[in-house]
């Protein structure tokens, strides 16, 4: 194997890497996503079914990432054409950088609405306001014709900022300050969450549970999410994997960045269910839990006006987190494969992303008659990226570890070249070659409607 590329920045730490990769995983899809998608699913019994898998497959198959990113030391599209030259291989890392550039599109979006309720909880503007007015807030926002657009604008830039300075002195640097504050933001809302009068009951929703509550469709929704919200398939691990020390233990690191993720979707729950219960919400509100829902709560509880800003600034970090990993994949795919500075690539990629970013910021406003197969533009990423890009790069990642790349190869790289043993490589190598394919086959095939579970 060649050496990496001299020039090419990588991570400088331990800390680093759990801090990134870390970042990269928890994101809206642990605090905006998880605490309705449970709600919907009937709490407990979701929550444990989307831990199994979480510790089942999930570290397997961002293992899986880390282990091609690193061995090639490229992006996700040059990790494959460096690993299985002159092969269609390649292809699924274009595809992850495909995935990469839509979810960022239309997720700038949604971050851009988390600003938007940062500014409203500082300015309390929901103070004095009925449920249906708050309601209607956020329909009014989303159809505003400017300030969707502006909030988006300051959140690609935020985003841009970040990767411009390298992933030593950007990427990593900020998740070191990101990752903490994000946790002792989301530990203070929980400590105030479950001290409410009548808590309990949203506590014993979510941790005591009801299976009766748990369907074929619940099941798979729980694996769902636990593949969107650890970023897999869309070249963000490979990428991040690929700045990696050949002297880390990547065993350790993915367990370690699985858990975090995992704690932080607990830890969400727990600020959001005693909360909507004890204060007479509907855990089952689906995506309006977090911007229509939460609202009423916050003005309806002691201390609310501070809560809900801590909240909402913990949902724009936790937005920022993620998107720089995303951002991230574009870039590096940009700079490496076009020859392109790093500096101009993060302004090429940006505001090439910025232009579907706009289409679907408005699809509720000037773009709201443009559709795609019956969908407005910001439906229609939103379910390609979940239901196609992702679980089917996922599925050609875990086939390609498993099937392609030699099993001496894997447990090499896993062991950093024999430094570490890794006593559950059968398991790995079994959930990898076997269990993985097929679950995510199962998801990705009820997604696009082949299968109804």
């Amino acid at each position: 194997m060649s050496d990496p590329i001299p020039s090419r920045d990588s991570f400088g730490s331990k800390f680093g890497v759990i801090a990134a990769a870390a970042g990269s995983a928890v994101g809206l899809g642990n605090i905006w996503r998880f605490p309705y998608v449970a709600g919907e699913n009937g709490g407990g019994a979701f929550l444990l079914t989307y831990i199994i898998f979480i510790a089942l497959i999930g570290v397997s198959v961002m293992l899986a990432e880390f282990i091609i990113g690193r061995k090639a030391q490229r992006n996700a599209l040059g990790s494959f054409k460096k690993l299985s030259p002159g092969t269609p291989w390649y292809l699924v890392g274009l595809m992850g950088i495909v995935a990469a550039f839509v979810i960022l599109a239309f997720y700038s979006a949604v971050a851009g609405w988390t600003l938007e309720y940062t500014a409203n909880s500082i300015t309390n503007s929901f103070q004095g306001k009925s449920p249906d007015q708050i309601d209607n807030m956020f329909d009014t926002f989303i159809a505003h014709p400017w300030r969707p657009l502006m909030w988006q604008g300051l959140f690609l830039i935020a985003t841009a900022w970040i990767v411009w300075a390298g992933v030593k002195r950007g990427i990593e640097r900020y998740a070191k300050i990101l990752m903490p504050l994000l946790f002792i933001l989301i530990i203070a809302l929980a400590i105030r969450s479950v001290t409410l009068d009548g808590a309990m009951k949203g506590i014993t929703f979510l941790f005591k549970p009801d299976f009766s509550k748990l369907s074929g469709g619940s099941i798979l929704e729980a694996l769902g999410q636990a593949f969107f919200s650890l970023s897999i398939g869309m070249g963000a691990l490979i990428t991040y994997g690929s700045y990696i020390n050949k002297k880390e233990n990547l065993s350790s690191s993915a367990i370690q960045v699985t858990i975090t993720d995992a704690i932080v979707a607990i830890l969400a729950g727990v600020a959001i269910f005693p909360a909507v219960f004890a204060l007479g919400g509907n855990p089952g509100s689906g995506p309006g839990l977090v911007f229509e829902t939460l609202p009423k709560i916050f003005m309806a509880m002691p201390g609310g006006y501070f809560f809900a800003i801590l909240f909402f600034v913990l949902l724009a970090v936790a937005a920022l987190t993620s998107s720089i990993s995303v951002l991230e994949v574009v870039v590096a795919y940009v700079s490496e494969e076009l020859n392109i500075k790093r500096h101009k690539a993060t302004v090429l990629s940006t505001i090439a992303i910025a232009i579907p970013g706009v289409i679907a910021v408005m699809s509720w406003g000037a773009t709201s008659e443009w559709t795609l197969f019956g969908m407005h533009t910001f439906d229609f990423l939103d379910w390609i990226s979940a239901n196609v890009l992702l679980p089917l790069g996922g599925l050609l990642i875990v086939i390609y570890t498993g099937w392609m790349l030699k099993t001496k190869e894997v447990k090499e790289e896993l062991s950093s070249q024999g430094k570490y043993k890794v006593i559950l490589f059968p398991v790995f190598n079994f959930i990898i070659k076997f269990l993985a394919p097929v679950a995510i086959a199962i998801v990705f095939l009820n997604s696009i409607g082949v299968l109804n579970l």
